[in-house]
């Protein structure tokens, strides 16, 4: 297996910059199509067959067999159990991450997700009535890998904009359930959990069964299919967003060690083939160093393999003309994560319109934002962030307006409303602001 380090070395000066940009940036969200004809199926089976088809799915895919829903149902006290049997240091770990988590999210349902109102001068009351969704569900990535972080990105915004019930669903291969999973489910507030993944999971939760219960939105990461099948529920249910593989970009001005930065642009690498690891600087001699570290610390890599197929598909070291210049070219790929690794970040912060996370200095690693920063690490992929947001509380609430009109007010409001709706040939609306004018 190739061990070396093979980023597109490119320069904004070469005449063929664009180009080689683009043939890096480029990648196809379109599932194939025997994937989106197999999800097709799957979920037409469960909202026909519900619970039966959601157990034989389960036994054929994840190698889980189980004669009912009851015995794929995770109770509190096994939830409990784990967060107990767990050792004291990553027991410690997940209680200061969720704690941190769920601080900076009832900082911003502070900021932004409460009701307000207020009344005009003819006495008229206008105003927004912030409330939660009544039950979510959450899919956590289960198979290859185990993420807690996701159970807490998930579960501890809707827990805190006060989702009444929480369903969380997590695939386990062959019964195997993660510790740190069922802990997280447990410190996050989970209110439900099933050992189901996959299409059939997001099915489940979109249609209803007779054991799992219909939710309102579906959140959180998963593979192809669940991708898919999230894409065609959608209307159904609420989704968070179509997220496609994880990205970093580094904008360094060569004064952070090489070794921290290759290190950073791995810590993306590492999740798939697909992923993508971009640094921008203005520096060539700092890029010649950042590149000689990435090769001498990929050997002892475990997901070494991994990395190195990212980093030659989608990988570049680009040499820019200066950080403006950088910073401008960032923006054009409004990636998911991205690194100001310089000394004076607050100096480009501002230059910065389009990213899921922005990282300021060479302190702040993306890794620490995905796991117990406090600001949530599900984040728009592919471009997105030119006009999505990262998960919040606010994707756990809805937004009804008030209005309350009084007598002197639909006197001026009902005059206006009647010449419009006239002019739109809808004279029932007209008629019905007419009726509450004095004489009317």
């Amino acid at each position: 297996m190739d061990q070396a380090a093979n980023p597109a070395l490119l320069s904004t000066a070469s005449a063929t910059f664009e180009q080689d940009f683009a043939q890096r940036l480029h990648w196809s969200a379109e599932q194939d199509a025997a994937i989106e004809e197999r999800v097709a199926a799957i979920l037409a089976d469960v909202q026909q067959r519900g619970d039966a088809a959601v157990l034989e799915y389960t036994a054929r895919f994840d190698g889980l067999q189980a004669g009912a829903m009851a015995q794929l149902e995770l109770t509190a006290a096994e939830l409990k159990a784990a967060y107990d049997g767990l050792p004291a240091v990553q027991r410690d770990a997940l209680t200061a991450a969720a704690r941190r988590v769920r601080s900076y999210h009832e900082a911003q349902k502070k900021a932004s997700g409460e009701s307000w109102s207020y009344r005009d001068e003819d006495g008229t009351l206008l105003g927004q009535k912030v409330t939660p969704l009544d039950r979510v569900g959450i899919y956590v990535p289960g198979g290859k890998a185990a993420y807690p972080s996701s159970v807490l990105m998930n579960a501890i915004p809707a827990h805190v904009a006060g989702v009444t019930e929480i369903i969380m669903v997590v695939p386990t291969p062959r019964g195997e359930k993660n510790p740190l999973v069922l802990a997280a489910a447990h410190v996050a507030g989970v209110t439900r959990a099933f050992t189901i993944g996959g299409a059939q999971a997001v099915a489940a939760l979109a249609y209803g069964t007779a054991t799992v219960p219909k939710v309102d939105k579906i959140t959180g990461p998963g593979n192809a299919y669940v991708a898919s099948a999230k894409k065609r529920v959608f209307g159904q249910v609420g989704i968070d967003m179509i997220a496609g593989p994880s990205e970093i970009l580094v904008l360094a001005d060569g004064s952070t060690p090489a070794d921290w930065v290759a290190m950073d642009l791995f810590s993306q690498a590492e999740h798939d083939e697909l992923a993508q690891a971009i640094l921008l600087c203005p520096d060539a001699t700092y890029i010649d160093a950042v590149l000689a570290a990435m090769n001498r610390l990929l050997p002892g890599m475990p997901r070494a393999g991994i990395i190195a197929k990212s980093l030659a598909g989608r990988g570049a070291l680009i040499h820019t003309r200066s950080m403006e210049e950088a910073c401008a070219i960032s923006n054009r790929i409004a990636p998911e994560h991205l690194e100001i690794s310089s000394v004076d970040p607050h100096r480009w912060e501002p230059l910065l319109r389009h990213a899921g996370a922005i990282f300021l200095g060479a302190y702040t690693s993306e890794s620490l934002g995905d796991y117990c920063a406090g600001p949530n690490h599900v984040l728009p992929t592919s471009g997105t962030a030119r006009f999505s947001s990262p998960l919040g509380v606010y994707d756990f609430q809805k937004r009804s307006s008030l209005i309350e009109v009084s007598e002197a007010g639909a006197q001026e409001l009902g005059q206006i409303a009647s010449v419009l709706a006239h002019g739109e040939g809808l004279q029932g609306h007209a008629r019905a602001a007419e009726m509450r004018l004095k004489g009317g």
